[in-house]
């Protein structure tokens, strides 16, 4: 693991905490990367000052590291009408040309862009298991190893979710041949699963569930898979795709009458531990369904609105309780901003409203997302949720400007309007991980290596693409 320097504590200027902005505030880490006391104070203790604004960082609740690499190869019209399904397509083929070596190094280079973005820690939806003709790797846990690596190398908190995928629609139907490099059994995904405890552990790393999605698991495997849960990793994380497109509801409304939704908590314990992927398409039940059980709601604003998937019913599902995160999903956009910005602009475009998301104890609508944000990722990724508090995560990251002199001399919640909202871009300075430092001024230790090696990857797996051109 990389040897990153560690904080004994810090004070801020001016910092995000659950009680919104506060001045003046001096924290305290523990042994285990949480803050052990919180004060506001004039530093008495001498702790490394942040003249900048402090947020608590936002662990990325969603993301398939590998669609980094293609980012952009889907921005052409090979159909008459293009939709998910279109793009699905683009990316199975995609996925046919990755090494584990290719996917390790993606995923290095995606997390130290995330680390840059505001992110802190990072949920990866790993569905990726077998070799390129679909038979396991020796280890069957071959490619989940190499996410680990690149999450130590670059010191993002990692939240491991193995995927199960075993069918290519309701009613268990048999996968495509596309599919073949993510196909488990119930034993074989148990296997994984278990060989993957003891170096997850090792690495400081979450374990978690994840079916796929109502398509790819059948009611009988996701009773199995949470009887696996409770034998080998109780009470964690639980994360699945549901209701992202409206032909997956039409589908699940023909397979048994009942909407994606209204299935999962018919034949799920689900929980505040439960994590409901994307969830665009609800009627006011489903709404309500969601946000009474604690469940936090994956939304994935700039990947939802590239697959033209619809729009979030944020609006009604807030003024109901409800908890949502964010993820980057296919990661074509890496800054928290941005999925912060494009979920509050599909409310207006839609409500023909302003500043939608805002609440009536946080009229500034970036302070009111990044925190909601930031509470939500935490507990999806079975993280604490206090934020910059007792007991929260000593997770944060100092907001920088490039340009000071142009800047308005606002108080802090109107900078991170600023950096939210104002199209400047979302600047760093240092990033802190449980109290590790693993960006300073911007820079990461091993970002040249990191930048190098996931060039050497991009050339190999453009030589492959090369070779083996999409009809």
């Amino acid at each position: 693991m990389m040897a990153f320097d560690v904080l004994k504590g810090a004070h801020f200027r001016f910092a995000l905490t659950p009680k919104g902005w506060v001045r003046n505030l001096s924290v305290h880490f523990g042994p285990d990367g949480t803050i052990l006391a919180a004060s506001e104070d004039d530093n008495p203790d001498g702790l490394p000052v942040y003249d900048n604004p402090v947020v608590p960082g936002i662990t990325d609740l969603h993301s398939h590291a590998f669609q980094y690499a293609m980012a952009g190869l889907s921005e052409v019209r090979r159909n008459p009408v293009d939709s998910f399904w279109s793009w699905r397509d683009i990316m199975y083929f995609f996925a046919l040309t990755l090494s584990p070596e290719d996917m390790q190094a993606i995923a290095a280079r995606l997390y130290l862009s995330l680390l840059k973005g505001g992110y802190t820690g990072i949920v990866e939806f790993h569905y990726v298991h077998n070799d390129l003709d679909g038979s396991p790797y020796a280890r069957r846990e071959e490619l989940s190893l190499g996410i680990f690596e690149a999450a130590q190398a670059t010191g993002l908190d990692l939240t491991h979710l193995p995927v199960f995928y075993a069918h290519s629609n309701f009613g268990g139907l048999a996968p495509t041949s596309g599919q073949r490099r993510f196909i488990q059994s119930l034993d074989s995904y148990a296997e994984m699963l278990d060989s993957l405890r003891v170096p997850a552990r090792a690495g400081g790393h979450t374990l978690g569930i994840a079916p796929h999605s109502l398509r790819a698991a059948t009611p009988e495997e996701i009773a199995r898979l949470m009887e696996l849960r409770a034998d080998l990793i109780p009470g964690s994380p639980v994360h699945i795709h549901v209701a992202e497109q409206v032909k997956e509801v039409d589908d699940a409304l023909e397979w048994n009458g009942r909407r994606p939704v209204q299935q999962l908590y018919d034949i799920a314990p689900v929980d505040e531990r439960w994590c409901l992927i994307h969830a665009t398409h609800l009627d006011d039940s489903e709404v309500a369904m969601i946000a009474r059980s604690g469940a936090t709601v994956g939304l994935c604003p700039m990947t939802e609105s590239n697959l033209g998937d619809g729009i979030f019913r944020a609006t009604d599902f807030l003024g109901q309780g409800g908890v949502f995160g964010i993820g980057s999903d296919s990661n074509i956009a890496t800054f928290a901003a941005q999925e912060l910005q494009q979920l509050e602009y599909s409310q207006r475009l839609r409500d023909r409203q302003r500043n939608v998301l805002a609440a009536m104890d946080a009229p500034h609508v970036a302070t009111n997302l990044w925190s909601r944000a930031a509470q939500g990722g935490a507990r999806a990724a079975g993280r604490p949720e206090q934020g910059l508090a007792v007991g929260g995560m000593a997770s944060f990251v100092e907001v920088t400007s490039p340009e000071p002199e142009a800047m308005l001399p606002v108080e802090p919640e109107a900078m991170l309007d600023f950096h939210v909202f104002a199209g400047r871009g979302f600047h760093v300075g240092d990033v802190v991980v449980r109290g590790r430092k693993v960006v300073s001024g911007g820079h990461h230790p091993l970002e040249e290596q990191i930048t190098a090696e996931y060039a050497a990857a991009m050339s190999r797996v453009a030589e492959r693409l090369s070779a083996r051109k999409m009809a």
